[in-house]
């Protein structure tokens, strides 16, 4: 994975829009299971990203685990070069998932 970018407003892993998860699972919807709200909220995390330098800042992770059925989807592992993960009305989601033309 070259890129990951998430702009989830209140999650654990995010943080200045870098994923610092280990493994990110997307789901069979396109819904990221790895999200984990944090115990501050949105407040929180907003001064986490203050606090943080650039240098605290990780790549992505090398493994996207994916249920979903999209054309980046090889044997369960995502294979995009690059990824969007953001906030939808109800939930955080994949946004590059590309369903395959039936």
């Amino acid at each position: 994975m070259e890129q990951l970018k998430c702009t989830t407003i209140n999650c654990q892993h995010n943080l200045k829009n870098h994923c610092n998860a280990g493994i990110i699972a997307i789901d069979d919807k396109g819904v990221c299971d790895s999200r984990i709200k944090r115990a501050g909220g949105a407040l929180e995390q907003t001064f986490a990203e203050l606090e943080a330098g650039d240098d605290f800042l990780s790549d992505a992770p090398n493994v996207v685990r994916c249920s979903a059925e999209c054309v980046y989807n090889v044997e369960g592992r995502c294979k995009a070069s690059s990824i969007l993960v953001c906030d939808s009305m109800l939930r955080t989601r994949c946004a590059t998932r590309i369903k395959p033309k039936k």
